[in-house]
């Protein structure tokens, strides 16, 4: 017997061992489906939302096109950390998800149009992007969907779609995407967004070897604006009191901001570079914060075929305890960076943004994805 059909008589064999319903973090929850797989082919799994909510923005997800089989848990995930980064912004975005982590991800500047955002974050890293899962925070119109079909993708999720770009998702001609997943999701208003927001109903489980449980609140943030960037300051006694003496322009604030909001849904340690609205690299999953950076320049010089950037801006998830990332970043053209506060050398790394003419910014809280 194949391995093929080993594992699906497994799956078929074994989808009947997860209840309709039940309890986590002292939370009811109902099953809404058992799944393709879990994270791995050979993994049963189901998913459920939470019983006494209405209208979940994933849990309700009306499926208007599915594949040759329903959704596994990775798509499920890419699904969730995809519309965790679209929903901050009040502009058109898109994010392009693989393995839990944004391959891309952009929002609208000026007048360009849903299907220029898309290119934009799909183009960030075009490799990684293959196969992805895309999320949109606007309804996806026929130019965009065309664009989409260029290219191989796993799921499309958005709050809408025309009934044109229904017509070229579910073109019986086409070959490379057949079995593309089109789903329609909630109101992505309903997510919480900001330190302060209703989380009911919203705290993260992580179930650990053993089968404990850790349940926590959900990652949010204090930045609500460009007007909540503040910039970095810290004491020694080496130096004294050191301010950042670099101002960044409007645009790079707003540039900040949102590689700021991307880097939420990135894996730790993780930093973002971002212009014009659009990520240029994403350095993720790495122990120490200079590898992250020297991480996501290498995908830059890969993909882009240049050395050095023309001043973008940086976020980094955590604070820099040296300065030789700060280093790195303004060496490969980062001209702006926001970061945490919280190494005993925060005074030495903004002395040396200064001397490197670098604009930094000290975020209000640390923003570490272990998922």
């Amino acid at each position: 017997m194949s391995e093929a059909l080993n594992r699906k008589t497994y799956l078929t064999q074994n989808k009947g061992e997860y209840p309709q319903t039940a309890e986590f973090g002292g939370v009811a929850y109902v099953k809404v489906d058992d799944l393709r797989y879990g994270t791995n082919p050979h993994q049963t799994a189901a998913y459920y939302k939470p019983a006494q909510a209405d209208d979940c923005v994933i849990g309700d997800m009306k499926v208007l096109k599915t594949g040759k089989n329903g959704l596994s848990q990775t798509n499920l995930e890419d699904i969730s950390y995809s519309l965790n980064i679209v929903k901050y912004f009040r502009r058109p975005a898109c994010a392009c998800m693989k393995h839990v982590n944004p391959c891309g991800a952009a929002v609208a500047m000026g007048d360009e149009t849903l299907c220029q955002v898309y290119v934009k974050a799909r183009d960030c890293d075009p490799r990684a992007a293959f196969g992805s899962v895309i999320a949109f925070n606007r309804t996806v119109d026929q130019e965009t969907a065309q664009e989409i079909m260029s290219t191989f993708v796993e799921c499309v999720v958005a709050p809408g779609f025309t009934p044109e770009a229904l017509a070229v998702f579910s073109n019986p001609d086409v070959t490379l995407n057949k079995q593309i997943r089109i789903l329609q999701c909630g109101d992505l208003e309903k997510l919480p967004k900001f330190v302060g927001d209703d989380t009911t109903g919203h705290r993260t489980i992580k179930v650990l070897a053993d089968g404990s449980l850790v349940v926590a609140d959900p990652l949010l943030t204090h930045l609500r604006g460009v007007e909540d960037l503040k910039p970095a300051a810290a004491d020694s006694k080496a130096l004294g009191h050191v301010e950042s003496t670099v101002q960044a322009t409007e645009a790079q604030k707003e540039d900040l901001l949102t590689a700021w909001y991307i880097n939420i849904s990135v894996r730790s340690n993780g930093v973002v570079m971002v212009k014009n609205g659009g990520t240029l690299c994403v350095g993720t999953g790495e122990q120490d914060r200079v590898g992250a950076v020297e991480k996501a320049i290498e995908k830059f010089r890969k993909y882009e075929g240049k050395e050095t950037f023309q001043a973008c801006v940086m976020a980094s998830d955590g604070f820099f305890p040296f300065y030789d990332g700060v280093e790195v970043a303004a060496k490969a053209g980062v001209t702006a960076i926001i970061a945490p506060a919280g190494s005993i050398k925060d005074a030495e790394v903004i002395q040396r943004a200064n001397e490197l003419g670098v604009a930094l910014y000290h975020a209000p809280e640390r923003v570490f994805s272990h998922h």
